[in-house]
């Protein structure tokens, strides 16, 4: 939960600075060793929370379907 609660705060601080100064894109990139664990579930959250703010966001899993 301080984990999230940091990681979301420091997008609540990033995106406003990133369209003060113009730019169009913000990329966050999450992983694991496994890539289907801990990051799946960061990287949902951290979509949510994005989306909850009123900025369009894209989600990714690039390796969920391996195993």
């Amino acid at each position: 939960d301080d984990f999230l609660k940091l990681l979301t705060g420091m997008i609540d601080f990033l995106l406003p600075q990133y369209i003060n100064e113009g730019k169009t894109s913000l990329v966050v990139a999450i992983g694991c060793t496994g890539g289907r664990h801990r990051s799946v579930t960061v990287a949902n959250v951290v979509a949510q929370h994005i989306d909850s703010m009123g900025f369009k966001q894209s989600l990714m899993h690039r390796d969920i379907q391996k195993g």
